[in-house]
């Protein structure tokens, strides 16, 4: 093992919860949902905090809760 790779640290990750219900959402968000993992209400998921779920989460943040998962 490298310096280099020694010295990565573990990415973050965060837990995205649906709050509330996609009922009488447009199609694409109940479509954000179903990529993010996210099923039924109060179901949490883990992702890696990256810019591509940031931007997912940013579409359907009306719906979902965020924290830093361990």
């Amino acid at each position: 093992m490298t310096d280099q790779n020694a010295q990565r640290k573990a990415p973050d990750v965060i837990r995205v919860t649906l709050a509330r219900s996609h009922t009488g959402c447009k199609p694409s968000q109940r479509a954000t949902l179903r990529a993010l993992g996210l099923h039924r209400v109060r179901q949490s998921v883990v992702h890696e905090d990256t810019d591509a779920v940031r931007g997912m989460i940013n579409q359907v943040s009306h719906l979902v809760e965020l924290e830093p998962a361990e």
